[in-house]
């Protein structure tokens, strides 16, 4: 099959009629000799063409369609069979850097081979191309924002962090090809309300513009070397992101010195006059965008570029610059190159489905999830038990653990499907439904109530819907609107069947399938298990058996805070941080960042700083970790830097590093981590990135809240 697809992308590169090869098909030039052969041969409106998403063939040149879409979020989306893996949110619950590179690895490696199957049979159009729109490392300040299951959480750092490995394993390590590329998105300052996004317009300080809402982007380009971003659709300080000079020539390029492409989101370059009002019309929108640095328009505005070219708005010199940006990248991705040069070009339908990949997806849904309460240590249930009720709309509800920008997976296991794979033969699995995920049923609650009179324990699964929150949706349902939530509390309808299966006096472990924090009050108060399972991907079903009956002891962490309000949240439309998220918020939670128990314990002990930290030295802390438990289990260690708090406008702590290890019952393992300059490094008004001197306060523990942390001092010279 393999050599069949080499022939096929061979003789979709080899062109009849050609007497000497140009300049831009010579795989032996350099890539800026080759663009600016191909660019010095186009004309004006064949180069306009190109920077619409939807590509059009430019014969004469030997230029195939392309079509720039294309979808990686938590697998290949939109594109039929593919590895489905855990919602992001899920994913960034795995506090595990290595993981992500291994997933990622995997995701395009199917998108490549999709390609390449596609181009074999002529097949150019939306997703199927090698460039995608992922990774969403926006900032979840707020739970109420439909698509913060897209995201990695609340905090910059780890945000940062797991991007850098997922746009690694996207792009591949090859020195000369890229495998895909990956897009950080959505740049920036973009969380939300949904239904405002085309003219809502973000104000904010320059402290938490840096700290909060760049952070990650500044790794994702500085460090992960991300080919390419995706300018968001609101406004920042009144100048709409896909148009504003500031944000993607000043920070972006000349800072911190991006060489990629950017691309708007679709319909991005429209709203620049249709939503924000900002340009005339499409010709004076395009030009504003070209001139500030997006290269590629998601949208048919771009088409307007040469009428601004003629009316003197944006220069061809300033087309070429975005046209050699998008060549430079399909030039990288062996596009224009013998198939046999470029190391990913064997990729096909035997890459697809595979049963690595399915352990991949097993191995990423297990180490997203996150125990949240075990009392007399209930979990994990016993194999043999007599009779099981499994109750709640999300038990066998496939469609639902895929979240949203996915793929199909050949199959997807339930909670239902993976609990009765996973009990004894002589155990007795009874189903109800219960209710709907927002609409209670009284014939469903009646049957649900005596399937659990009949149970040794129930378990309840429950939460939310990417039906309910997500993109720009047209939903209208208590709790939710628009895509976003006004509500953190449980759909009613759940949260009173839970209620009355509880008031059966029968254990219950509830299990929560969602994407975003719920505030579950009562249940902490009066359910004596409960698990966070996230949108799970095609093995959802697998790894909540796995952890209910012990198989896996969980490990996953939480990357957002669980408020027990809506009430203890500023307005959803102020994207000022005070008072969000861990690094600001002074309230009680629910559950804090970072937290998650496990069937094992942990002690930490002789935690140190060995030597002072200055501008080019750095000093190590070394912390001990020991298994005191009787099961083997991963410990992820935190690393927070202690802030002035939110009464001198700082942050109370912000994470600054953390370690997923694995230990044995009795092991013990002793972590380093490097205290640098960057570490200790914040932005103030006024003053940029600064490095004071003097006394710094560590703190290393198991979660962000205080009672986990232990401190540890470092001095700056």
């Amino acid at each position: 099959m393999r050599s069949l697809l080499l022939t096929f992308l061979l003789l979709s590169f080899i062109r009849p009629g050609i007497g000497q090869t140009p300049v831009y098909l010579d795989p032996n030039a350099s890539v800026d000799v080759r663009v600016n052969d191909l660019i010095s041969k186009m004309s004006l409106k064949e180069k306009v063409s190109q920077m619409q998403y939807a590509a059009p063939a430019i014969g004469h040149l030997q230029i195939p369609a392309y079509n720039w879409s294309n979808e990686g979020l938590h697998g290949v989306a939109f594109n039929g069979l593919a590895t489905s893996f855990p919602q992001a949110i899920g994913l960034a619950a795995m506090w595990d850097t290595a993981l992500m590179y291994q997933l990622a690895s995997v995701i395009s490696e199917e998108g490549r081979a999709k390609y390449n199957i596609a181009v074999s049979k002529g097949q150019r159009g939306n997703h199927q191309g090698l460039t995608f729109w992922s990774p969403n490392i926006n900032i979840f300040r707020d739970p109420r924002w439909g698509r913060g299951q897209e995201t990695y959480g609340e905090d910059p750092y780890l945000t940062g962090q797991l991007a850098i490995q997922f746009i690694k394993g996207m792009q591949g390590d090859d020195p000369r090809y890229y495998k895909v590329i990956a897009t950080a998105k959505h740049f920036a300052v973009h969380s939300g309300p949904e239904p405002e996004r085309h003219k809502f317009s973000t104000d904010v300080s320059e402290y938490d513009l840096r700290e909060t809402y760049l952070a990650a982007f500044k790794a994702s380009v500085v460090d992960g070397k991300v080919a390419s971003l995706m300018c968001a659709y609101n406004s920042l300080r009144g100048k709409a992101c896909c148009s504003n000079d500031p944000l993607l020539n000043n920070i972006l390029r000349n800072e911190w010195g991006f060489r990629g492409y950017v691309v708007s989101d679709c319909g991005a370059i429209s709203d620049i006059f249709r939503g924000h009002k900002e340009a005339s019309g499409p010709a004076e929108a395009s030009a504003q965008a070209v001139k500030a640095g997006t290269d590629l328009n998601c949208g048919a505005t771009y088409s307007y570029l040469t009428k601004a070219v003629r009316k003197g708005l944006v220069t061809e010199a300033s087309i070429d610059t975005a046209v050699k940006r998008l060549f430079t990248a399909r030039i990288r991705l062996g596009m224009f190159d013998p198939p046999a040069m470029v190391p990913y070009s064997q990729l096909g339908a035997a890459d697809l489905d595979t049963k690595e990949n399915h352990e991949m997806a097993i191995k990423a849904a297990n180490a997203s999830i996150v125990l949240l309460k075990n009392d007399k240590n209930i979990l994990p249930l016993k194999k043999d038990i007599n009779t099981i009720a499994v109750i709640g709309p999300n038990a066998n509800d496939a469609e639902i653990l895929l979240g949203n920008y996915n793929g199909i997976p050949s199959h997807t296991v339930t909670p239902l499907e993976g609990i009765r794979k996973a009990v004894s033969p002589k155990t007795t699995v009874l189903y109800e439904k219960g209710c709907d995920v927002t609409t209670p049923h009284t014939e469903m609650e009646s049957a649900a109530i005596e399937a659990a009179k009949k149970a040794d324990v129930v378990i309840m699964c429950v939460g939310l819907s990417p039906r309910l929150e997500g993109e720009e949706m047209n939903v209208k349902v208590d709790g939710f609107s628009g895509g976003d939530r006004t509500s953190l509390d449980l759909p009613a309808a759940q949260g009173d069947l839970i209620k009355k299966v509880a008031a059966t006096g029968k254990p219950i472990v509830l299990v929560l399938v969602n994407g975003s924090a719920v505030s579950i009050n009562w249940e902490n108060e009066n359910i004596p298990a409960i698990i966070e399972s996230w949108y799970g991907g095609q093995a959802a079903g697998t790894a909540i058996a796995d952890v209910l009956f012990g198989d896996h002891n969980p490990s996953g962490r939480l990357p957002i805070t669980f408020y027990k309000s809506v009430s203890q949240l500023p307005d959803f439309r102020d994207y000022n941080m005070k008072g969000r998220t861990y690094r600001y918020f002074t309230g009680e939670v629910l559950y804090p960042f970072g937290y998650g128990l496990s069937y094992t314990s942990f002690a930490f002990s002789n935690i140190k700083v060995d030597g002072i930290v200055k501008q080019d030295q750095a000093s190590k802390l070394k912390v001990e970790v020991k298994n005191i438990g009787t099961k083997e289990g991963e410990e992820v260690v935190e690393l927070y830097v202690k802030g002035k708090g939110p009464n001198a406008n700082d942050a109370i702590k912000s994470l600054r590093g953390f370690e997923k290890i694995s230990l044995k019952p009795g092991e013990t393992k002793t972590l380093e981590f490097t205290i640098s300059a960057a570490t200790l490094t914040f932005y103030k008004e006024g003053s940029g990135y600064t490095l004071d001197k003097g006394e710094h306060t560590l703190l290393v523990g198991t979660s962000s809240a205080d009672k986990d942390l232990k401190e540890v001092k470092v001095i700056v010279e």
